[in-house]
């Protein structure tokens, strides 16, 4: 099954229709100001914030952030060490 996971900002009637046409769930949290809310799965929207927060550990390393590689296999090195570091200090 393919999923949409979005935040908030997303939540329209327009993009979740479009989700849905294209055989994808959507898995985007109701604004508050909402009149119906809609369910989504909790669960499976908590591991999108565990992939946005790897994005944002990702971000803070300067050489990552600025692209200092002028190739992109040295690019794809420096986020490979990155993510090795950041999965030994989690485990």
């Amino acid at each position: 099954m393919q999923c949409l996971l979005a935040d908030k900002g997303y939540d329209s009637d327009a993009i979740v229709a479009k989700a849905q046409e294209q055989g994808a769930q959507a898995v985007i949290p109701p604004r508050k100001n909402r009149k119906q809310p809609r369910a989504y799965d909790k669960a499976l929207y908590k591991l999108r914030h565990l992939v946005e927060n790897a994005f944002l550990h990702l971000k803070r390393w300067r050489g990552i952030a600025t692209r200092y590689a002028k190739n992109v296999a040295s690019f794809v090195a420096a986020v490979q060490i990155r993510c090795i570091v950041l999965w030994l200090r989690i485990s």
